[in-house]
């Protein structure tokens, strides 16, 4: 389900002051990213990844993370991209 752009502003607010948890490098969005990327999605449900110059544009790059961790794009800004994916369980974020 897509988030509404009050859910996003959210997100992007609670984000702010998070570091980068996964960096890609320069091979791009791999599976070894992907699965980097959900695990912290599923420690952290809400995580940022800096994304470095690599085959494919930052846009790309941030749609194909989103895409593969079944996640979703919450802002991308610069090189930095905010994921988000509510857990099943013990969410800390009901609301959405």
């Amino acid at each position: 389900m897509p988030l509404t752009g009050k859910q996003r502003r959210h997100l992007r607010a609670l984000g702010h002051h998070l570091e980068p948890v996964v960096i890609v490098g320069q091979a791009g969005v791999t599976e070894g990213v992907i699965a980097a990327i959900e695990q912290a999605l599923q420690d952290h449900e809400l995580i940022k990844v800096k994304i470095n110059e690599g085959p494919e544009t930052r846009q790309e790059a941030a749609a194909r993370i989103a895409e593969g961790a079944q996640a979703e794009l919450a802002q991308l800004l610069g090189r930095t991209a905010l994921v988000f994916k509510k857990r099943k369980k013990d969410s800390k974020f009901e609301k959405f």
